[in-house]
């Protein structure tokens, strides 16, 4: 143990301490979830009852659950997309308590191609992070030798946009790790204007060039991809590593670094010969750069529920059996799902931060569906979460489809199975069947090109990617057609951008059909399900995902 460890662990055993019983609080919670939810619910309408949207939505009447639910149908983001937007030029008490904050918004991609932007306020932030605490003291309470060793996280800026205010719009995660605790952001070993680096073989080489001499515990992220293209950044610049480690250099591959970027924070490195010789070593006997080269690590905390279970193989690869925690249900509206075990998504819900209401999967298309609270769900059903919170949002669908494998006291236990009936996601990009209409009708007005039927299908390889099917004749017109495509839905989607931009995606790739392919196809579909053709509707985006090497799926 080194003197920093020792001297840091009284202070990491008091914060460790008040975790614990926040860890004991949130489990004690579940023994009683419609007391908790009922509490919440009461609290979140009588500190909202001021805004604009209790007032139009007469919520000021609301005394219970069921007064809740007469008076306020099931909202999407685009039925309070006036209020954010309000929120946005500085009107905060049109869906925000009176005196309540905005420190940011965090944002994501929408289903139409508009992104939303969610307030963060101090309330939401503290929920956040008592969540991430309770996750956290759970995990290393099974890992006992991470305790006060360093940590590698990887997060988004903070810093994507603006809004007409001049708060930051991003990602929550930036906030997160720029709020922490002393005692916890003195075990990140990259300083924090790695973020903000644009040119994203930059960013990965700069965050391994910084951890790759310290000892440590684990990495953390919410996406795989990204702990795959840190090591993946490595091997590509394995050369270049090792010079700048045995001469205490730094020599990224571009040097167009932030302005937060401090003189002192680029020459801190100090000549490392050792340890190139044990990198040079390392791959001259595994015939590439492996984590085990230089780390010992104690886990890994990222996604592994839906399609994101796809890249365990790969970590696997490079990480061997290190174990690997799901971080749970977090999106940009909350955290929904906190997993107490290594190997699985499965997690319990998060009744503390949220007043949760679930969709049975076979509702979900119906105008006015039945809900179910918390304590009342089937193991083995599977439905579409609906949540209320410090956001402001109320009775939002979330549109995250899972499914109950358990219960904790009379709280459910479930896993993330996929967005929505009509959203493909490889790694975070939520491509929806609306954007991808919407960006072809853009790509053919680009082209000229006049084709009706189309397919989009992800593919998962080394670097996964999505299929163009058309029935194209000229195979350059078919590549110009996906080129346009790819731009389109970029212009559209901010993640689908960002994961393109950092080498996460790769281009979406034309596969030529002969012509009358897709007719055919949906002419033994409609036969095989014994419809009409009229009430026969194409899908232009199929949901599942195909392995590298798996074959074409059917036209459903």
């Amino acid at each position: 143990m080194s003197i920093r460890q020792i001297l840091l662990r009284p202070i990491a055993k008091l914060a460790g301490w008040h975790a614990t019983r926040q860890l004991g609080a949130f489990l004690h919670c579940h023994k009683q979830t419609r007391k908790v939810q009922d509490d919440l619910l009461a609290e979140l309408l009588d500190a909202h009852s001021e805004t604009a949207f209790a007032r139009d939505h007469d919520l000021t009447k609301v005394r219970s659950y069921d007064d809740f639910k007469a008076a306020l149908p099931i909202r999407t983001y685009e039925d309070f997309r006036p209020y954010v937007n309000r929120v946005l030029e500085g009107e905060t008490t049109a869906m925000l308590p009176p005196g309540q904050q905005v420190l940011m918004f965090s944002m994501t991609s929408g289903t139409t191609g508009k992104p939303k932007h969610i307030p963060v306020t101090p309330r939401f932030l503290d929920d956040i992070r008592r969540g991430w605490n309770v996750f956290g003291i759970n995990v290393l309470s099974q890992h006992q030798d991470a305790w006060v060793r360093p940590i590698v996280q990887i997060s988004s800026s903070m810093h994507e946009q603006q809004s007409p205010t001049g708060l930051p719009c991003g990602a929550i995660s930036g906030l997160l790790a720029a709020t922490q605790k002393k005692i916890v952001r003195r075990m990140y070993i990259v300083p924090p204007w790695y973020a903000d680096v644009t040119d994203p073989a930059t960013r990965f080489y700069t965050i391994l060039r910084y951890s790759i001499a310290h000892d440590i515990a684990f990495i953390t992220t919410a996406n795989p991809s990204s702990t795959l293209k840190l090591i993946e950044t490595g091997q590509s610049h394995s050369q270049r590593l090792i010079r700048d480690i045995a001469e205490g250099t730094f020599t990224p591959p571009s040097n167009v670094l932030p302005p937060s970027a401090s003189k002192k924070d680029l020459t801190t490195f100090s000549p490392n010969p050792a340890l190139a010789k044990r990198l040079e070593a390392g791959i001259a006997a595994d015939g590439e750069l492996l984590p085990r080269h230089f780390w010992n690590l104690s886990f890994l905390t990222n996604w592994t529920g839906g399609t994101m279970r796809l890249y365990i193989r790969r970590l696997r690869r490079l990480f061997g059996d290190v174990a690997i925690h799901d971080i749970g249900l977090v999106a940009s509206e909350g955290r929904f799902s906190i997993p107490m075990e290594a190997g699985t998504a499965e997690g319990i819900a998060e009744i503390t931060s949220n007043v949760l209401e679930f969709i049975p999967a076979e509702e979900r298309e119906k105008d006015n569906p039945i809900t179910l609270r918390a304590d009342e769900l089937d193991v083995g059903g599977e439905y579409f979460l609906v949540i209320s919170n410090w956001t402001g949002l109320m009775r939002y669908n979330l549109d995250d489809r899972v499914r109950v494998t358990g219960h904790l006291g009379q709280s459910p236990i479930f896993e993330f199975l996929c967005r929505g009936l009509h959203t493909a996601n490889i790694t975070g990009e939520k491509i929806t069947e609306h954007q991808v209409v919407h960006a072809m009708r853009q790509a053919r007005r680009i082209t000229g090109c006049n084709t009706e039927r189309f397919l989009l299908q992800g593919r998962f390889a080394a670097t996964p990617y999505y299929e163009l099917r058309i029935e194209i004749a000229d195979h350059a017109a078919a590549k110009t057609m996906a080129e346009h495509l790819d731009k389109e839905l970029a212009e559209i989607n901010i993640e689908y951008a960002s994961k393109r931009k950092s080498g996460r995606l790769d281009p979406i790739r034309p596969v030529v059909l002969p012509a009358g392919s897709l007719e055919e196809a949906e002419r033994k579909h409609i036969h095989r399900r014994n419809g009409r053709s009229e009430q026969y509707k194409h899908q232009y985006l199929l949901t599942d995902i195909l392995d590298e090497n798996e074959e074409e799926k059917e036209t459903p």
